[in-house]
């Protein structure tokens, strides 16, 4: 008589620790495994191609199937006929979205425990995590399952956890069903697409150079074959009769390498062994976190316009510079688990997983970016592209002290042009009276040949000032002959823009240039149908330059440019041959090069 078949499911099977978990299933033969997990069908990774997983899936020991934890028919399906349930499924915890936390974590987690106990499956194994306990504001040291829930978790990701972990211990014995939940902690290893990736971009980009806290703080770090083996070890655990299974079930089991080791150090091993330098500077989490929640903010609001989840944000910022050690003893005495790969051993595994991470190894995307196109070479663009950084940030700091100390205030232009050069003044008197040395430094002394002005550079200056004088004696005499009327409006305008000039703030005058700015940009951008991205930014600077006037009638006209635009561009011909006027037909005024011909001497 033929054997029954035996079935177990792993939800989420395509992700990082399922897929170590697959595999290891596969190889002892206890059950055929049935993959569930989000996308249409299953696509192999090269090292999968020819490995254990398509040997099974070939054979008929694995099956895939297309499975929303969401929608609870296809739950139901995808459980019929299984006698154990891992289920991993979860969202990318990096992505603050209680939404689509709650409503995987705990819908999706409902859904599997419903069908679970209408299907009539024996065991279901939750992997939860560690952070259900964590506040994101106490250190924990070697904490034990006694630990209770916090008020308030570190973030959504945790908070959903924690309720679909209450769900699957609740459970517990419903229509014969055994549950028990897993918390591996920070797991790592070969496969994995976020840890090691991250690490080694942020090393590329010149960002791992700091320690975020004092470095001090102590983590539980798990390679990913042990977490398949609790996993495991737990299913046995439940299946095991008398009182083997009763005290394994309706629990939840801290799973480490047991071998706490500082975060940062953990961090350092992986980028040297990579090749890459460890990070040396330690910034304090407290400077760190407010710039954290700035991002943050601006994340929720660009996130609809595509911007990427950031890497800083203050949950993360708390996760490492706080230290989570956990105690995995009860796991020991109640699952039999103990840890088959060592923590250097782990490492070492990992490391050499990512030959195409090395520091050795040229990147892909070596190309000039478009930016760095556009811009070419000169000073200009080395500034703007940072390829000299010391001079970048010295000119970021000049031009940020002159805009707070000049623009900002409110000053006007006359009055800024004074205070400059009695910035300047005194800048040049102190400079002269400091001494040669200061703590070993040398103050390079500013020489007197540096004002010097040559006899020739002198003479073009004077021949320049009596240009202008005599342009302006002809301009007075044909005013006293009283026949020249053009002549008069322009002496008059230029008077009237002159004195208009010296009354308005540079603040002002900014705020209109950075208005004029984003507004032609944003009208050429409408029209040339590039992205809706750039064009929304060149609006919300016009919204910023609006707001600082307080003009209500500048907002009326630049909302009806752009409507003109808008409809322009949907309707570039009326019926019957009439046009509409488009601003591409009336260029924006920059001025002729053949305006900037050389003055002629007199």
């Amino acid at each position: 008589m033929a054997e029954e078949e035996r079935w177990c499911m792993v939800t989420g099977g395509r992700g990082f620790a399922a897929r170590h978990l697959v595999v290891m299933l596969i190889k002892y033969e206890m059950f055929k495994v049935r993959i569930a997990d989000l996308g249409p069908n299953i696509v192999l990774d090269p090292d999968e191609e020819k490995g254990v997983l398509s040997e099974a899936l070939v054979s008929g020991h694995a099956q895939y199937v297309s499975t929303d934890l969401r929608d609870k028919p296809q739950v139901l399906k995808a459980c019929q006929g299984v006698e154990v349930v891992f289920h991993m499924a979860a969202p990318d915890s990096s992505i603050n979205n209680h939404q689509l936390h709650h409503s995987v974590n705990v819908q999706g987690t409902r859904n599997i425990i419903d069908a679970c106990v209408e299907m009539k499956v024996k065991r279901l194994v939750y992997t939860s995590s560690p952070s259900v306990v964590f506040d994101g504001v106490h250190c924990l040291f070697n904490g034990d399952e006694s630990l209770p829930y916090p008020a308030k978790h570190n973030d959504s990701y945790s908070a959903t956890k924690a309720e679909g972990e209450a769900l699957v211990i609740k459970s517990n014995g419903l229509n014969g069903l055994l549950t028990c939940c897993i918390r591996p902690s920070s797991i790592f290893g070969p496969g994995d697409k976020l840890l090691v990736p991250s690490l080694v971009a942020a090393a590329r980009a010149g960002k791992s150079k700091f320690i975020i806290g004092d470095g001090n703080n102590m983590y539980d770090f798990t390679y990913v074959e042990n977490v398949a083996h609790a996993h495991i070890c737990a299913e046995r655990a439940l299946a095991s009769e008398g009182t083997v299974a009763e005290r394994s079930a309706g629990q939840a089991y801290f799973i480490t390498n047991a071998e706490p080791i500082k975060f940062w150090e953990f961090m350092s091993l992986i980028l040297e062994g990579l090749g890459y330098e460890r990070p040396k500077i330690k910034v304090p989490a407290a400077v760190i976190m407010p710039i954290a929640h700035m991002v943050e903010l601006i994340y929720k609001l660009l996130a609809p316009y595509g911007m990427k989840v950031p890497q800083l944000t203050p949950s993360r910022v708390r996760l490492l510079s706080r230290s989570r050690t956990f105690d995995c003893s009860k796991a020991n005495d109640r699952l039999g688990y103990t840890p088959i790969v060592p923590l250097q051993e782990g490492l070492k595994r990992t490391i050499e997983s990512y030959p195409h991470l090395r520091a050795d190894v040229p990147t892909t995307n070596d190309r000039p970016s478009k930016a760095a196109l556009l811009l070419g070479n000169g000073k200009v663009a080395d500034l703007l592209l940072w390829r000299n950084k010391k001079r970048t940030l010295t000119v970021l700091l000049i031009l940020a002290a002159f805009f707070f100390n000049f623009i900002a205030t409110g000053y006007t232009i006359v009055t800024v042009v004074s205070k400059l050069l009695l910035a300047a003044s005194i800048f040049l008197f102190i400079h002269a009276k400091l001494p040669e040395k200061i703590l070993g430094y040398k103050i390079e002394k500013i020489q007197e040949s540096k004002f010097h002005i040559s006899e020739d550079k002198s003479h073009q200056v004077a021949l320049s000032v009596a240009s202008e004088w005599n342009s302006a004696i002809i301009c007075l005499k044909s005013l006293c002959k009283g026949s020249d009327w053009i002549l008069f409006l322009k002496v008059v305008l230029s008077l009237l823009a002159l004195s208009i000039l010296g009354a308005v703030s540079l603040h002002s005058v900014f705020v209109i240039g950075l208005l004029s700015l984003s507004l032609s940009l944003s009208l050429s951008l409408s029209l040339s149908r590039v992205s809706e991205h750039a064009v929304h930014a060149c609006i919300y600077i016009e919204l910023y330059a609006i707001n600082i006037l307080n003009n209500s009638d500048l907002m009326v006209v630049c909302v009806l440019m752009h409507a003109h635009v808008y409809i322009c561009s949907l309707l570039p011909q009326l019926p019957f041959g009439y046009r509409l006027w488009i601003v591409q037909e009336f260029p924006l005024p920059f001025l002729p090069l053949s305006c900037m011909r050389k003055r002629k001497k007199i």
